[in-house]
């Protein structure tokens, strides 16, 4: 199907003018709002001073805003953002010619940085703000690297110093994202380590562990906590991070709305909710307002599922149990995913907000393998001619499933999926698909109750 016939471009770029000016808030347009973060020692709710300790004072505020739908962004940022947004929304006629599917298929592509993802959106902002506060430097945590990466380069821009608690078995399997940290000034740190007291704690516990997020996050927010002039920043699951990433969602339903295509399906992989919270927030917004109806579907994978096979309960945010209570879906804070899962979307938890969304029935959520999420990775990058992040392939394998549903049914379903970035640093992980020593690993129900054991008495409604 050519494009002339479509009327409709293979990349789809807004111009300057048509750049999102705020951010958008889906909390505003909640009717239940997320649950407030608890102290675990109190179970009171957490305000502005309780958490100043730990997160910078601005993003503090955009975090406990329930109410604001739409928050300005800083003109330093809106600059920043102009060295690699608008990302293309993308049109998929190969793939759709490909699987002869008569579904319509796009991709909201965030990979026009170095980080090669979308989590540069909120990095900057949050180093902006760190910047601002008059502070030294920040502290956090990254998984497959490609947080920990935009967050060095955003400090790297602002002047700020970076300290990055990277997950063992990303920073062994994945040295050259780990050296892009590196040259953009960061310190990396494999976590669990030594270098914490909560780094020794797990490692004497869990001798061997090749870590989690939550393990990694422990050790970020000791840290931060423990030397002056820093704070703690997140690159996923936090309300702030959700509002930054807008951004994404926000230039997929404008570009959308310039050619009058209204989707019918949204679909974004999830490990802490960042990249899938900031796709469907605007049309998350419109179905909460009642102006239109899609279907959200969240993919996550079937070794770390937090939302097909955990608890809605609160939870410490990591492993080693300082960081305040979440009400989210969560598999246990000392849950730690199996060595043999490639890529990132290896938290525990998932986002509070999206984890009210999906209590509430308003989203779905499916598990998939990750040999066929690299299949579908494979597929995908052979007649697109990109090659997908494992993070992002767990997308484009629901989104090719979904295409091929259409195929059996005759429907022309609209479906767009969120691309979050390139997989150059995961050719490790291509490498084991490849050579047929890729396994799949799905937790037993024995395997999820020693998490579930771990969160901690709830408290009374």
């Amino acid at each position: 199907m050519s494009t002339s016939e479509n009327k409709i471009p293979y990349k789809i770029y807004l111009t300057e003018e048509e750049m999102p000016k705020q951010w958008y808030n889906v909390r505003a347009d909640m009717k239940n709002k997320p649950a407030p973060l608890l102290n675990p020692g109190t179970l009171q709710p957490m305000g502005y001073d309780d958490l100043r300790p730990v997160f910078c004072d601005e993003l503090i505020e955009q975090e406990l805003d329930n109410t604001t739908a739409y928050i300005d962004i800083p003109k330093e940022i809106s600059d920043f953002y102009k060295m690699y947004r608008p990302s293309p929304l993308v049109r998929a006629y190969c793939l759709e010619e490909k699987l002869g599917t008569p579904a319509k298929i796009y991709y909201k592509f965030e990979d026009n940085n170095t980080s090669g993802s979308h989590k540069l959106n909120s990095a900057i902002a949050q180093a902006y703000y760190a910047k601002k506060q008059g502070l030294k430097g920040v502290t956090t945590e990254t998984g497959a690297g490609q947080w920990g990466t935009a967050l060095s380069m955003a400090c790297s821009y602002l002047g700020l110093d970076c300290k990055v608690y990277m997950v063992k078995c990303s920073y062994e399997q994945k040295p050259f994202r780990r050296e892009v940290m590196r040259t953009y000034g960061a310190n990396v740190t494999p976590s669990p380590s030594q270098t914490t007291a909560v780094g020794r704690k797990i490692l004497q516990e869990h001798p061997g562990t090749t870590g989690s997020l939550g393990c990694a996050i422990s050790e970020a927010v000791e840290a931060a906590t423990s030397a002056e002039g820093y704070r703690y920043v997140l690159g996923s699951v936090l309300n702030q991070v959700l509002l930054h990433q807008s951004i994404i969602g926000l230039e997929t339903k404008a570009a959308l709305d310039k050619y009058g295509v209204k989707p019918d399906i949204i679909i974004g992989c999830a490990g802490g909710g960042s990249n899938l919270g900031g796709l469907i927030s605007p049309f998350m917004g419109q179905q909460l307002r009642g102006e239109a109806t899609y279907k959200f579907i969240a993919v996550e994978p079937a070794s770390c599922p937090s939302f097909t096979r955990g608890k809605f309960a609160y939870d410490f945010c990591d492993t080693g149990m300082v960081c305040p209570l979440a009400k989210m879906y969560t598999l246990g804070s000392g849950f730690i995913p199996s060595a043999n899962h490639a890529g990132g979307l290896r938290y525990h938890g998932m986002s509070p907000v999206l984890s009210q969304l999906y209590h509430e029935g308003l989203m779905e959520a499916r598990s998939v393998e990750q040999t066929s999420v690299f299949e579908a990775a494979e597929q995908f990058a052979r007649v697109e001619g990109i090659l997908p992040a494992p993070e992002s392939s767990h997308a484009i394998r629901v989104a090719i499933d979904e295409a091929m549903r259409c195929k059996e049914t005759g429907e022309e379903k609209t479906i767009v999926f969120g691309l979050t970035g390139t997989g150059y640093f995961d050719m490790y992980a291509y490498e084991k698909f490849h050579d047929g020593q890729m396994s799949d690993y799905i937790p037993t129900d024995a395997d999820l109750q020693v998490g579930f054991d771990g969160i901690p008495p709830q408290p009374q409604e």
